[in-house]
């Protein structure tokens, strides 16, 4: 003998069925989310570590290109360094170079992780820039 069932069903709207789907999704998403913020943010941070490190290098052969020789490698570090945000100064290193006539400026730039002035990821980033020597009359 078979037996029937007469339970009586109830009709539902059809979105009731998935009242708060979204917010459990949306929680689900909510890590692969902040996970690409934080990437996004890190490469921001290696952009701008490119920039400073090629603007520094220009105002360093800049500065250098206007010195007298014997004060070059001064003038080209102070010069350098000083147009850096204080939280790239720290592991920044400034170089300068002459031969030929041709003066060139190497800035290399630890790029931080996550919050500029904390620790760096471990490459650097290289600028350079070269200028023909200024004639003295």
């Amino acid at each position: 003998m078979r037996r029937t069932r007469t339970a009586a069903r109830t009709r539902t709207a059809p979105g009731e069925r998935d009242a708060g789907q979204v917010t459990i999704e949306f929680l689900g998403m909510t890590p692969t989310i902040i996970l690409t913020l934080v990437v996004l943010w890190q490469l921001v941070l290696v952009g701008y570590t490119f920039t400073l490190a090629g603007n520094a290098a220009d105002e360093a052969v800049r500065a250098a290109t206007a010195a007298a020789p014997g004060a070059r490698q001064g003038a080209c570090r102070q010069a350098g360094l000083e147009k850096l945000p204080d939280a790239w100064q720290g592991g920044a290193a400034v170089d300068c170079g002459t031969a030929g006539g041709y003066v060139t400026a190497d800035v290399d730039l630890r790029v931080p992780l996550l919050f500029p002035g904390t620790i760096g990821l471990p490459f650097d980033v290289q600028g350079h820039a070269g200028a023909v020597e200024e004639e003295k009359d």
